[in-house]
Parts: structure tokens; C-alpha cells; sequence
């Protein structure tokens, strides 16, 4: 059986980047209302009614915070999954780390260079593929170990 040590640096690095990682889920909510609220755009009536705006459901602006935070919502959890069983692995603290690290940073540059301050590509590109690699890594490392302990 398995034990997860949370004195163990790399656990402790997955709980605080799992943390960051959350907190950047709920600060792109927050951001689609400031957008929606400064163009008075909503997608319901009663919305729309109480600050004397629109309903509308294709205001670019919207739509592309929307978009980063559904990108946000498909791709972090697999990242606390395959993060929390990569960690079954018994990896090296800094290696975890670092993969850590570096998945958290390139998901919070996706969201900058796609819905605070748009980028031509291959920014967004750069900052969704090193994370989702990264996540990809932890999984083949998970799926290899356990098939070898078969």
C-alpha cells in the first residue's frame, strides 16, 4: 500500500501549487464577471435588468474569458489527478517540484496571454502545451510504474 508523506517536500509542493492552481480557477470567475459588468453584457434576463445592460450571449470579450476558463476546467483537474497519483511514484522532490512549477506558471501565463492581455500565437500555444506535456508526463510515469508492478 501506498502512504502519502505530507512532510515530504514534493507533497508539500503539490498541495501548494493544487492551492495556487485553485485560487486561479476562482480569479478567472471573478474576471468574466468584471468583463461582463463593464460591458453590461449577461446571459440572463434578471442580470441584465438590474444594471440596465444587454443579454447577449457572443460578446467576444466575454467569450474569450469564458473560453480560458473552460480550458481551466478541462485541463486542471487532470493535473490534480495525475499530480496527486504521480506522487505514488515516490519521485524526486525537486523533480516533482519543478514539473509542478512549472504546470502552475504556464496555466496562469494561458490565462494572461488568452484573456487578460491577448498574444498572438505561439504564446498561448507555449503556455497551454508545456503544461498539458507536463501532465501527460505524470501520467504515462503513473500508468508505467503500476504496469511494472503488475
Amino acid at each position: 500500500m501506498v502512504s502519502i508523506d505530507l512532510s515530504n517536500p514534493a507533497v508539500q509542493s503539490y498541495i501548494l501549487y493544487s492551492g495556487i492552481l485553485g485560487l486561479k480557477l476562482l480569479s478567472v470567475t471573478v474576471l468574466t464577471t468584471r468583463v461582463r459588468m463593464a460591458k453590461k453584457v449577461f446571459a440572463n434576463e434578471e442580470d441584465a435588468k438590474k444594471t440596465k445592460g444587454k443579454v447577449k450571449y457572443d460578446d467576444p470579450d466575454v467569450e474569450r474569458v469564458r473560453r480560458a476558463h473552460l480550458n481551466d476546467l478541462e485541463n486542471i483537474p487532470a493535473f490534480w489527478v495525475l499530480g496527486a497519483l504521480y506522487l505514488t511514484t515516490s519521485p524526486a522532490a525537486a523533480w516533482a517540484t519543478l514539473l509542478f512549477r512549472v504546470y502552475t506558471v504556464g496555466r496562469v501565463l494561458h490565462t494572461i496571454v488568452y484573456a487578460v492581455k491577448p498574444l498572438p500565437q505561439p504564446a498561448r500555444g507555449i503556455a497551454f502545451g508545456i503544461p498539458y506535456l507536463i501532465t501527460l508526463y505524470m501520467g504515462v510515469k503513473v500508468v508505467m510504474h503500476y504496469i511494472s508492478a503488475l
